[in-house]
């Protein structure tokens, strides 16, 4: 199994002068370092307009940033938004091949479509045409990173003459692609398209592994590749806070955890977001932790029709080398592929992330880096046959 990391940049209130800098800065040294401690991957997301929850609208400038720094960690769009009103589907073309190419072949092109009203009614974005706007500009996308000339295209969301989009990028035919899946639905999606399903870890393993199964079926019995090779890997993203001691891993991490979910429901259930008014810091200390949890609990079940029960999905990675090592081993079992921390939520400290990673790159990765070739072949046969992505 591998090993990335997932940025918002969240920040709540109250600002001061020069946290949105700090923020930014602290990230870059998180990313750096984690490159030296042999993570697999980053993952930068884009929002729009959403106070505290994440400060982060333009991620190819963040991973430009890290590109230049790092030498091997694989720079992730966690996501880039598709729809056209949000980005030209020729810019994106654009802009991950140049940070292709500026990093020597190390992008991974996750993509998706937003589903926060402050997002979608900011650009004018039709809630009932998003999915089909997504995924017209992934199939062009795709022409224009490959085709020398792209032939043009005229569509129902967008059109365009013929050009040649130039630069091409350094992984041929294209960097490997995916979409974010926060509904079991889109993660079947994500399979009959033949591209990796970026998840969260707030599903407890059975619903995990009945995910996983029907991933790969539909992968093997019904994969119709909208790239020009097939990409079938899932990932799921989790928090993460690793300290010797149990409790005071819990004591540093659980707090952000819960913030990001709480400011997660506040812009994808909630009552309508007041710009510039609203202070989600102080709604979320406002409350218990009882509260909070029935609440994310409620609002999940609201928006995907599934509650888990049993594991702490919560918690998720939060706890000593061993409290997380053997959650992992749960979620190696089901055949996850890479699991991606959320460390950088709420107030966590910079320090305290810093000295997590590094914890936890001597004490709990090597064990699953040696088990990588086990489940390569296992992915392997999975796959009876069909063209895989690099891994």
């Amino acid at each position: 199994m591998r090993f990335g990391l997932f940025y918002e940049l969240q920040l709540p209130k109250p600002w001061n002068e020069g946290d949105e800098e700090r923020i930014i800065r602290e990230t870059i040294e998180q990313i750096e370092f984690a490159d030296k401690l042999g993570f697999d991957s980053v993952w930068e997301v884009e929002h729009h307009f959403l106070e505290e929850y994440s400060h982060s609208p333009a991620p190819e400038v963040i991973l430009g940033a890290a590109a230049a720094r790092t030498k091997n960690i694989r720079l992730g769009h966690g996501i880039t938004l598709l729809p056209p009103k949000y980005n030209h589907p020729a810019r994106v073309a654009e802009r991950i091949a140049t940070l292709d190419l500026l990093s020597g072949g190390r992008v991974q092109f996750g993509t998706g479509e937003s589903s926060s009203e402050m997002e979608l009614g900011g650009f004018g974005v039709e809630r009932a045409d998003k999915k089909a706007m997504w995924r017209e500009a992934l199939g062009q996308i795709v022409r224009m990173m490959v085709d020398e000339p792209y032939e043009g295209f005229e569509g129902e969301y967008f059109s365009m003459p013929a050009r040649n989009v130039v630069p091409k990028p350094k992984q041929k035919p294209h960097p490997p692609l995916w979409v974010a899946c926060s509904m079991r639905e889109t993660v079947f999606l994500a399979a009959r398209l033949g591209i990796g399903a970026l998840g969260f870890d707030f599903v407890d393993t059975a619903e995990s592994k009945a995910r996983v199964d029907e991933y790969w079926r539909i992968i093997r019995d019904e994969c119709e590749p909208i790239g020009e090779f097939v990409n079938p890997q899932l990932a799921q993203v989790s928090p993460f806070m690793c300290h010797p001691d149990d409790e005071v891993a819990v004591e540093r991490g659980l707090d952000g955890s819960r913030f990001f979910m709480y400011a997660l429901a506040h812009y994808y259930g909630g009552p309508p977001h007041q710009p510039g008014k609203a202070d989600i810091w102080k709604e979320y200390k406002s409350l218990d932790a009882s509260a909070i949890d029935a609440m994310r609990a409620a609002r999940q079940q609201a928006r995907t029709g599934y509650a888990p029960d049993g594991d702490d999905v919560m918690r998720g990675c939060v706890g000593s080398p061993d409290y997380i090592r053997n959650r992992l081993r749960k979620i190696e079992a089901v055949g996850v592929d890479e699991v991606i921390f959320l460390s950088q939520a709420g107030n966590n400290k910079h320090e305290h992330i810093m000295e997590s990673m590094e914890l936890f790159a001597k004490e709990v990765m090597p064990e699953f880096k040696d088990r990588e070739p086990e489940h390569q072949a296992w992915r392997q046969e999975q796959m009876k046959g069909k063209v895989l992505a690099p891994a």
